[in-house]
């Protein structure tokens, strides 16, 4: 059977030069942003069994990581804290010196402009409930709690954030932000809401290393579910009425479907996080030899951006600069 001439695709296919010439999806260390752990009081970097390779970091060791991440041409990083105390206000959240507050002075005072410092904004690390917002008669209330997720957000700016990143799923909660940072003149600082952050079984190994678990019912009183994507929309459409700079779709693996639309719909950047979850489905299979883990992550990451990201928050960042600078 012959074929049009024209129809012959293989044709650039042939060798790896006229793949490169016309490929079409470009993937760099520039697109990454990577996460770190650091736990107040801890004395060495511990390890959490259901995310191999990822860290709780002491703060006598963030430099060296940070220096690490600077070396693989990471552009950002995005900090967690585990605090050595919990309460009911989550007031260890925007303490002056809280462990991501003196986190974020000691990377700045080392790195200057070097990398850019992105620091989670939210109340399940620093509560004794393990919820996002404040609880009111067993209730998360949602006008309290965007009130304290301002004044986190304020304290991470006065210790040299660079980008502040909402997570909590609080109507509301980037006009509060953003209110609060121009009143107290920081408004050079970013805010990337996580807009479209659903209720994900795909979170676990991350509240085993954050230790965020609810300690009772569970989020969906405030976390999109991911059978309703207009609503997801809907979303990321009020966080940008609110102000936003960077939206973010969180799952990202399996909403790759709302980070095309968000990017079609939106004329904003667009964040995607691929989450712990993700990351520890490939680890576990390729621990068990049933998957070649850099092929994996470069298909991944790789379909995430062509999904329509702009950047993506990853536990595979220094892995995947490392795969793509090879």
């Amino acid at each position: 059977m012959s074929f049009f001439p024209s129809r012959r695709l293989r044709r650039l296919r042939k060798n790896e030069k006229i793949r490169d010439l016309v490929q079409e999806i470009r993937l760099s260390p520039k697109d990454l942003i990577c996460p770190i752990f650091v736990q107040e009081d801890l004395k060495k970097r511990t390890v959490v069994e259901s995310m191999p390779d990822i860290e709780r970091l002491p703060l006598n060791e963030i430099v060296k990581e940070v220096e690490s991440i600077v070396d693989l041409k990471i552009p950002a990083i995005m900090l967690f804290g585990i605090p050595a105390a919990k309460d009911d206000a989550g007031t260890s959240a925007f303490a002056d010196n809280g462990i991501v507050q003196k986190a974020i002075s000691e990377i700045r005072k080392n790195f200057g402009k070097k990398i850019v410092i992105m620091a989670d904004v939210c109340l399940c690390q620093y509560t004794t409930s393990g919820h996002c917002g404040l609880v009111k008669e067993n209730k998360i209330d949602n006008d309290s709690s965007i009130a304290t997720l301002a004044k986190i957000a304020v304290s991470q700016a006065q210790s040299g954030v660079d980008v502040v990143s909402p997570s909590a799923m609080m109507d509301g909660q980037v006009f509060a932000i953003r209110q609060s940072l121009d009143d107290t003149g920081f408004s050079d600082v970013a805010i990337m809401s996580h807009s479209a952050k659903h209720r994900s079984a795909f979170y676990s190994p991350f509240r085993d290393m954050a230790d965020c678990a609810p300690k009772f019912e569970d989020r969906r009183t405030y976390q999109v579910p991911f059978t309703n994507p207009m609503e997801s929309l809907r979303e990321v459409e009020m966080d940008i009425n609110e102000g936003v700079d960077i939206v973010m779709i969180k799952p990202a693996l399996a909403y790759l479907d709302l980070i095309a639309e968000t990017k079609r719909r939106f004329n904003v950047p667009v964040s995607a996080y691929s989450v712990s979850g993700e990351y520890a489905l490939v680890k576990g299979a390729a621990k068990q030899g049933w998957i070649n883990e850099n092929d994996v992550v470069s298909e991944i990451l790789y379909s995430i951006k062509r999904a329509g990201a702009d950047m993506i928050v990853t536990y595979f960042a220094k892995a995947g600069a490392k795969i793509l600078q090879d």
